[in-house]
């Protein structure tokens, strides 16, 4: 098994990393980079004014294939709320060692040992981001880029694996939306027929906006938040709605987002107009048959069957997937409590995931994957 030094990753956990607090997302990430640059390991920084900022740690380059390993260096927790490491025999708990603190240090034990062996990394490179928590609103745009410029093949991204240690080979596509709709404002008792309710178009457009939900093919519409009015005795003038879309494949990410269009021009209620704002957050991961080739490799060469899963939620994983790369996700330690002050992550599974992600960066730098 591998011996962690678990002091060591207290030190970046107890570093309040929330996505707001550039400061502290920084400095954890000047450590991380450090800790690469040992390695011979060169940053590009792309520095971010509000944000913490994105960190590209780059190998030395021979011929053969290309290896990104993603991670990102924020939490979702404000400062005060909750900075503390603590463990007992078999966790450790803090914010972010699952979530995805944890994760990082798994890769970088990993590229260690290798290092340790052969002296040298090649063809692997550790892209750190710093607003994943919040949405990659910035970061999506780089990570896109990176992965259609740099020529990579595969991606492993390390954040929590599952329960029975799976790896994570498709996630839902998601995208958040508004529409803000005008009426025209007038007395409900004296002046009713010369109104427009943006209220009651806002309810027709939900209506026809949930009914895109196809639940036998996984995707959803959600309207979450509706608002408008001013009173009872007023005729809405304006109203909004906020609403999400998940799905698993792009057909019907594409069906959605005409069928959205329609609803948005469609004037359900005379004298109104709408206006859709926002868009797709993160496309679909879908399995490929570059991605089961990976997974194939990866059990023949470690004599192992990967257990996987596919999972609702999204990640990064989804941006550099949807550029055609075959990408893994959950390369972390299984924890849970993620997003809550019960946070914890496992030390038996710290060192399993350790263990075998060294076995496949050592095939992997032999050209065996």
């Amino acid at each position: 098994m591998s011996n962690i030094n678990f002091s060591e990753l207290q030190s970046i956990i107890e570093i309040n990393s929330w996505t707001g607090n550039k400061e502290g997302v920084d400095k954890n990430g000047e450590i991380f980079a450090y800790w690469m640059e040992e390695m011979g390991f060169s940053l590009t920084r792309y520095p971010r004014e509000n944000i913490g900022d994105h960190l590209h740690l780059i190998s030395p380059k021979k011929e053969g294939r290309q290896l990104l390993l993603l991670g990102h260096l924020d939490t979702v927790f404000p400062q005060g709320t909750f900075e503390n490491f603590t463990e007992d025999e078999e966790w450790i708990y803090g914010p972010g060692v699952c979530d995805m603190k944890g994760g990082n240090y798994v890769a970088l034990q990993a590229l260690r040992n290798v290092h340790k062996k052969y002296g040298a990394i090649h063809n692997i490179d550790f892209l750190l981001v710093s607003d994943e928590e919040t949405g990659s609103d910035d970061s999506k745009h780089l990570s896109a880029k990176l992965a259609q410029e740099s020529g990579y093949d595969y991606c492993m991204v390390f954040e929590a694996a599952g329960v029975h240690d799976e790896v994570v080979i498709g996630r839902k596509g998601v995208g958040t939306f508004f529409i803000d709709i005008e009426g025209i404002a007038a007395h409900a008792g004296n002046h009713y027929s010369k109104g427009a309710d943006a209220n009651l178009e806002a309810a027709l457009k939900l209506q026809a906006l949930v009914e895109l939900t196809d639940l036998e093919k996984e995707t959803t519409v959600n309207v979450g938040k509706l608002s408008g009015g001013i009173g009872a005795n007023t005729i809405s003038p304006k109203a909004h709605l906020t609403f999400e879309l998940r799905y698993t494949n792009t057909e019907e990410r594409d069906r959605v987002l005409k069928a959205i269009d329609e609803i948005v021009k469609n004037e359900y209620v005379r004298g109104t107009t709408s206006t859709l704002s926002g868009g797709i957050q993160r496309d679909v991961m879908q399995p490929s048959s570059e991605q089961a080739a990976f997974v194939k490799r990866i059990n023949e060469l470690c004599n192992i069957t990967l257990p996987t899963e596919k999972r609702g939620g999204v990640s990064d994983a989804n941006i550099i997937s949807s550029q055609g790369i075959a990408t893994l996700d959950g390369w972390g330690p299984y924890g849970d409590g993620d997003h809550t002050i019960h946070e914890r992550a496992s030390k038996k599974s710290f060192e399993e995931r350790i263990d075998l992600v060294t076995e496949i960066f050592e095939h992997f730098l032999a050209g065996k994957i």
